[in-house]
């Protein structure tokens, strides 16, 4: 592979990298727009099932425009596949799972759902290129123990992920209205188990992956997820005077 061909991955690389503390900073300073804290200024709202289909789904079609419009030649590796398939079942619940089983939902601001459609295609292009046409792993990559450990961590961090949001979707009984503290699982330990668990995820798919493409994506969920558990950490606080006093935001005992 000649450095020349690299060149564009790396670029996009490094603009994900660039902006994930800018996403972060910015929802700090004015908020995340979605969801309770939904609003107009953002632009009109899309149906909350709706926004969050179609603005996950090109992180599923472009790996499978990539795997099949492309020569794809990495993918006789072992571990492109299972990493790239890690990404697309990831991604697979995201779009075709998760947003038919929100109960009710927030409309998205146009701008918000811009923002995160614009996210998934070039990073599903990012990581689904750099997987079938330019990563080269030995065989005995799927032996190494950052892989095994990344694997596990991803596991691991899907589980909490889709837990966490099992619970919060249950948190009210039919016909119930309004807010309660979420209680359960890693919710006894922080505010944003389920923002918890897709960071854990994929910090184990970069550490399994240990590529640059793979930890700016981990670094740019931390920094966005980290900003809205902030914001949702201070507004349980306010909103709840039993709220556990203990439990942290993002990460247990820490933070």
């Amino acid at each position: 592979m000649l450095p020349a061909e690299f060149g564009p991955l790396e670029a996009l690389s490094f603009l994900i990298g660039f902006f994930g503390p800018i996403s972060g900073a910015l929802q700090l300073a004015v908020g995340s727009p979605y969801g309770r804290y939904a609003s107009a200024s953002f632009g009109p709202g899309l149906p909350g099932k709706l926004a969050w289909f179609v603005q996950e789904l090109p992180c599923l079609l472009v790996p499978l425009y990539v795997v099949t419009c492309t020569p794809a030649q990495r993918l006789s590796l072992w571990p492109n596949r299972i990493l790239l398939a890690i990404f697309i079942t990831h991604y697979f619940q995201r779009s075709l799972i998760f947003p038919f089983l929100i109960r009710g939902g927030k409309p998205v601001p146009i701008l918000v759902f811009l923002a995160a459609f614009i996210f998934c295609t070039v990073n599903g292009y990012l990581q689904s290129q750099y997987l079938s046409n330019y990563a080269v792993y030995s065989d005995n990559w799927i032996k190494d123990p950052r892989f095994i450990t990344g694997c596990a961590m991803w596991l691991i961090g899907l589980v909490i992920n889709i837990y966490s949001d099992h619970i919060l979707r249950n948190l009210r009984k039919p016909g119930e209205t309004g807010y309660k503290i979420p209680r359960g699982g890693l919710f006894e330990y922080v505010t944003a188990a389920n923002f918890s668990g897709e960071i854990i995820e994929w910090f184990g798919y970069a550490l399994a992956s240990w590529s640059l493409e793979g930890i700016v994506f981990a670094l740019f969920t931390t920094f966005t997820l980290s900003a809205r558990a902030k914001q949702h950490h201070r507004w349980y606080l306010e909103k709840f005077e039993d709220y556990p006093k203990l439990r942290k935001i993002i990460i247990p005992f820490l933070y």
